[in-house]
């Protein structure tokens, strides 16, 4: 290549980057005069940063929805948020996606956890990892349960703007309306949903939808108030000349007041109560590995059948209160029976001909009495599973409850026999650890018994006898005294009786069955303490009716019939008997409402009900319910140390059921072997150097 073309080279090339330089300044002029750098301006000012966590948990959604275990807890999450995200798709897959985030951090932690204390035993491994499902829900259903006190916190301050609107507006629906354009909250949604509902062609029958759909009891109130007071107008009180409309909603802000320090009470009372009861699983092989390199002695109790007995009996223990407390802590927050499952496994099972037809052996006949009362302790439960699902359950639990018997039951003889195999033969000291030297004389003795075993495990009709003269004939005895075959002689053929013994007997198949049986029944048990629990609540519910009727009786063309099914739609625990006076209220009201009486027991219910009789035939409703007005101050001072009684003793009951596999832990895995064995060992000392002496 020559050097003048080299040259040309070089001179095209600083030509071309002048030219290029001149090109970019002109352009430089011309965006400075134009628009283009001020749109260009706007972008770097709103530019989002690289990292948005709303699009993070928008990817995490459609990633977590495509897995196949974590898409059921995904749809379950979702039909739950879905009641508090009105038609918002954007918010419910954000949340969904963040509960679940945080519940698999927290669920992949414990795991990591589980896995190293419990590696090298695999029975107890399984158990505690199955345990970690219920965990997964207990952590989702604590988020939801934030949500909803946030919003129902947020209603506090909504209403208390909708004062303000209502004054200057002096209209329900524009008064929500501007409440709901003022706050980005979660409760502006449910406030722009009423308004659509209040200004729709069909009001009656939208609100009737909404009602299915309110995240809580008081925002139905609130919508119901308001589609009354739009219908019949507003009216001014006789006493004060305020709003009637207005007091409705103050009534219900005192309520929900009352429901928010009742909920974090309960909160603060059961917020560790859980962990407290789910700990001890955890502390297990942890407690176990101190116990045995503290006291070598305990290894024979924590190794052999009785520690893996004990350990189950923790674990089922843990299980049982961990179950009772959620039922317990139960704050009447987000009902996930709103979002019910309309198809659950249990209903694709019985659709089947084979389900259907093995199933229905076990469910009882419509009129029978076992029919009455499972279908009465359902609904007295609230429960919405049907009485086909219930029985499933049952079934299902039963059939797993022996299955898991069986094979725990086959596992405690594979102990024994593994620990005659595997276990040092040695006399343990009370104290310490034996010596590395000790440790392998132990082994080699151990390894010796298993020698013998094997020859005798090929025999038949094997004697102490039998094991004493193999022993003669063997190598290992050449110089053996006496005495020291005969306590060798003894204790090989221990061993032997174990070794050959350890398999399942017809008394353990008994026990299962038994198992069987109580996982049957067990459905049925946790409803009756879910009852329980609930009518200690049935105070609470009279006193919201209560309140419900004060904000009814003072409104133009309200009736018995309407009050009726008011109490029906905010009721829980007296729902089955309103709903029933309800229903037969057209063929005569006093009659239904003597009806009801007679299916409730709870006195100040039955004054209630008196109280509507008397407003069906002989006086008007407001004089009816006179003394509510009149004693309002005194029934919500009640309602407070009803709540205090209640929260009191929940709180009792929850300790102690939360404490109660603690202190099996520590009483029943470490203090009582330990005193036991120490007893024993003792025992055999002094019994040693009596002989001796």
């Amino acid at each position: 290549m020559s050097t003048d073309f080299i040259k040309y080279i070089l001179y095209g090339t600083c030509i071309l980057f002048l030219f290029v330089v001149i090109a970019y300044l002109i352009i430089r002029r011309q965006l400075k005069k134009s628009d283009a750098m001020k749109i260009q301006q706007l972008r770097v000012n709103t530019k989002q940063s690289s990292f948005s966590p709303s699009v993070l948990y928008q990817k995490l959604y459609v990633l977590y929805i495509r897995i196949p275990v974590v898409k059921r807890y995904m749809l379950k999450l979702r039909r739950r948020l879905e009641i508090m995200c009105i038609d918002d798709e954007y918010l419910t897959r954000k949340q969904t996606a963040a509960i679940m985030t945080k519940a698999l951090v927290i669920v992949i932690l414990v795991t990591l956890v589980i896995l190293m204390t419990t590696s090298n035993n695999f029975l107890l491994l399984s158990i505690l990892l199955i345990f970690e499902i219920m965990l997964i829900e207990t952590v989702m259903e604590g988020m939801v349960d934030k949500i909803d006190n946030k919003i129902l916190k947020q209603q506090v301050d909504m209403f208390a703007e909708l004062r303000h609107s209502y004054h200057e507006y002096n209209m329900v629906e524009e008064a929500i309306y501007d409440v709901a354009q003022k706050d980005e909250m979660e409760v502006s949604r449910q406030a722009e949903k009423i308004y659509e509902i209040l200004i729709s062609s069909d009001p009656e029958t939208e609100l009737e939808k909404y009602y299915d759909i309110a995240p809580n009891s008081y925002l139905k109130e609130f919508a119901g108030v308001s589609y009354l007071t739009k219908e019949f107008g507003d009216r001014k009180s006789d006493q004060d000349g305020a709003s009637l409309y207005l007091k409705n909603v103050n009534n219900i802000t005192q309520e929900m007041q009352i429901e928010i320090l009742k909920r974090d009470k309960l909160d603060y009372v059961f917020q560790s109560l859980s962990v407290i009861a789910a700990l001890p699983i955890l502390f297990i092989e942890p407690l176990k590995s101190w116990a045995v390199s503290q006291f070598a002695f305990t290894d024979q109790f924590y190794s052999g059948k009785i520690g893996l007995i004990m350990q189950i009996a923790i674990i089922m223990i843990t299980f049982i209160c961990y179950i009772l407390i959620r039922k317990l802590k139960d704050n009447g927050g987000v009902d996930s029976r709103k979002a019910f499952n309309e198809n659950p496994w249990q209903e694709k099972i019985y659709k089947t001909k084979i389900g259907k037809k093995i199933f229905d052996l076990f469910i009882p006949k419509k009129g029978t009495a076992e029919y009455r009362k499972i279908n009465k302790l359902l609904k007295d439960t609230a429960s919405k599973q049907k009485m086909e699902w219930f029985y499933i359950n049952r079934v299902v639990i039963t059939v797993l409850t022996f299955i898991v018997s069986i094979v725990l039951m086959f596992q405690l003889h594979r102990t024994a026999i593994d620990y005659v195999y595997t276990e040092p033969t040695a006399d343990y000291n009370v104290l310490g650890q034996m010596s590395e030297q000790d440790m392998q004389k132990a082994m080699d003795i151990t390894l010796q018994d298993n020698y013998f075993l094997e020859i005798l495990k090929a025999r038949d009709n094997v004697t102490i006898e039998t094991v004493r003269n193999e022993l003669v004939r063997s190598d290992y005895y050449e110089d053996a005294t006496e005495e020291e075959l005969d306590e060798d002689s003894e204790r090989i053929f221990d061993k032997y009786k174990i070794v050959t013994t350890e398999s399942l007997q017809w008394f353990e198949i008994l026990i299962a069955t038994v198992f069987a049986v109580m996982g049957y029944y067990a459905p049925v048990w946790f409803a009756m303490f879910q009852m329980k629990m609930r009518q200690m609540d049935m105070e609470n519910e009279v006193m919201q009716f209560q309140t419900i009727i004060l904000m009814l009786m003072k409104i133009e063309r309200v009736n018995v019939e309407i009050i009726l099914e008011w109490l029906e739609r905010y009721s829980n625990i007296f729902k089955e008997p309103i709903t029933k006076c309800v229903n037969n209220f057209e063929s005569g009201g006093w009659e239904a409402l003597e009806e009801l009486k007679n299916d409730v027991t709870f006195p100040q219910f039955i004054r209630i009900i008196e109280s509507l009789q008397q407003a069906v035939e002989k006086i008007p409703i407001v004089s009816a319910f006179d003394e509510l007005d009149t004693e309002r101050e005194y029934y919500q001072e009640k309602r407070k140390q009803s709540n205090e009684k209640l929260l009191s003793r929940k709180g009792l009951i929850g300790k102690a059921i939360g404490f109660a596999p603690m202190v099996c832990l520590f009483v029943g895995y470490l203090i009582a072997p330990l005193m036991v064995i120490g007893l024993t060992s003792m025992t055999d000392t002094f019994s040693t150097m009596s002989t001796m002496m």
